[in-house]
């Protein structure tokens, strides 16, 4: 199998750089409707039904990684499953200074989204290698993978800690 020339990359016949623009440019917009949901729902956030579902406790984990970084929790935000769509609100909330939540927010769009997308692009095509080469290997690697996961959920269910979803 040829792995195709990853400038020649496409999806849905859009190449693949257009892909992951037009992914920046919808992530930067939703970041900036959570900023302005936050900022006018205030402390109504905390009582609504996303605020109970989070919980209160991790509400103020994220609201002390706010007050502390500020807008760079913004930006590092984007690197840290179930945070990267939590801190926005949040940070809207506490009224961060819209001027840097801006910068921070189109940095991280700038940043996260092209290593994301090409990172998760060079799994799959990886995996698609593989699997053309040994297709019972590939299966192999999906089932450590899945295995993996499991164990990882049942440890931290006998632990009594819940998952980090912030």
């Amino acid at each position: 199998m040829r792995i195709p020339d990853p400038a020649g990359a496409s999806v849905l016949g859009l190449p693949l750089w257009l892909v992951v623009a037009a992914g920046a440019v919808a992530l930067f917009g939703a970041f900036q409707v959570y900023y302005w949901v936050g900022r006018r729902l205030g402390d109504a956030l905390y009582r609504s039904r996303a605020g109970q579902r989070i919980g209160p406790e991790r509400i103020a984990r994220v609201e002390g990684l706010v007050g502390r970084w500020g807008a760079l929790a913004v930006y590092g935000c984007f690197w840290v499953p179930g945070l990267r769509h939590t801190l926005p609100w949040v940070a809207g909330a506490l009224r961060v200074d819209y001027r840097w939540y801006l910068v921070a927010s189109a940095l991280g769009c700038l940043t996260w989204v092209p290593v994301a997308a090409f990172g998760l692009y060079s799994l799959l095509w990886g995996w698609l290698s593989l699997a053309a080469r040994s297709p019972a290997l590939a299966a192999a690697v999906v089932a450590v993978i899945a295995a993996g996961i499991v164990a990882y959920v049942v440890r931290r269910r006998r632990s009594g800690k819940a998952p980090a979803a912030y």
